[in-house]
């Protein structure tokens, strides 16, 4: 990807709204199974190469 630069004159300002607390809820949630379910990939991974040598 390359670099955009600014035109003289022109400021890109981006803002967003704050996350309600269930958003916020929600997304904490999200990554916390997410992260689960890559550990336990990780480990059933292990183990069958563990079983195969």
């Amino acid at each position: 990807m390359g670099y955009i630069k600014e035109p003289k004159g022109v400021d890109f300002i981006i803002k967003s709204e704050p996350l309600t607390d269930k958003e916020r809820v929600a997304i904490s949630q999200y990554i916390a199974d997410y992260k689960k379910k890559e550990t336990l990939k990780k480990k059933t991974a292990r183990r069958k190469k563990i079983e195969l040598a």
